[in-house]
């Protein structure tokens, strides 16, 4: 999911502006980007060029590729920016991926990310707002009536993110999905910042929740097990993470989950002793278990960090 750039989104094929064959605005989801590397066309021609070339009264989905070289510390302020200017331009705007980075361009911990409030506040309409990278990225708290859709992808989701996505009302929401990765790329969220979040005050619609990719997956699975939203999920994502034994424990010792369709737990540190108890005590839940890890000495390695 990360090493390749992206060819769907928000149900919608990814197509690049002025390419043969080009459907019509609202049939894609437009990428637009600028070289890595710094030779080419840079971000802000390619968003112009979306805006001079596509009917984009129509856009409804919007994938932002690189802007700029990570090791030049390069923020995600610049398209940012510019999206938010042209919010007036795009009133049909439903979807943006911000950060459509791969490994070969930028490691998902290197991409700079700014600010991303302000691209919510612009779109009162956006549905889904999906943002890859977590170095210098920041969430105010923010009332939002029509986004469905929350995703961060980050091999380390600062606490103060976690935070502001607990103190948000996002009463349309039905997707949440936290890459929280780990303290060593500013992954240095805890119990207390997920508190609000399981808490569900501000996500009544709240079907999927995904707290993954963590190397604290055993605290979170501890947190969820007795977290209020969860009775009214659908489906819980614990993957990518390092969940063990004493993790899985708290989920068969926690409320009842067997109301889930499905509860991911893929790529885990757990015995095959625990995995079948795990197995037996959902019937009727689609439980992934998959990726099965065995520790390295004393490592034990989340999914996506660097």
């Amino acid at each position: 999911m990360i090493h390749e750039h992206l060819t769907e989104f928000h149900g919608l094929p990814v197509r690049y502006v002025g390419e043969e064959n080009a459907p019509t605005a609202a049939q894609a989801a437009w990428r637009v980007s600028g070289d890595p590397y710094g030779d080419d066309e840079d971000i802000a021609t390619s968003i112009q060029r979306l805006l001079d070339e596509v009917d984009c009264g129509a856009v409804r989905a919007i994938v932002v590729g690189t802007w700029g070289w990570a090791h030049d510390d390069d923020r995600a302020d610049v398209p940012v920016r510019l999206l938010v200017e042209a919010a007036p331009r795009l009133p049909a705007l439903e979807a943006i991926f911000l950060g459509d980075y791969v490994s070969e361009e930028s490691e998902i911990s290197w991409i700079g990310q700014s600010d991303v409030t302000p691209l919510l506040t612009a779109y009162p309409r956006l549905k889904r707002l999906d943002v890859r990278g977590g170095d210098g990225l920041e969430l105010q708290p923010v009332e939002h009536a029509a986004l469905e859709t929350l995703r961060f992808e980050s091999g380390g989701l600062p606490a103060a993110v976690v935070r502001a996505v607990g103190a948000s009302s996002l009463p349309a929401l039905r997707r949440l999905e936290l890459w929280l990765g780990e303290e060593h790329y500013n992954g240095d969220s805890g119990p207390e910042d997920w508190a609000a979040i399981v808490a569900g005050a501000g996500l009544p619609a709240l079907k999927h929740l995904g707290l993954q990719d963590s190397s604290r997956q055993d605290e979170v699975a501890a947190a969820v097990a007795t977290a209020p939203i969860v009775a009214r999920l659908e489906s819980l994502d614990l993957s990518m993470g390092i969940l063990t034994d004493e993790g899985a424990e708290s989920l068969l010792s926690g409320q009842p989950l067997t109301h889930l369709k499905r509860l991911n737990l893929r790529h885990h540190f757990l015995s095959v002793e625990m995995s079948a108890k795990l197995q037996d005590a959902f019937p009727g839940v689609e439980v992934d278990l998959s990726d099965r890890q065995e520790r390295d000495g004393e490592w034990r390695y989340i999914e996506v960090s660097e």
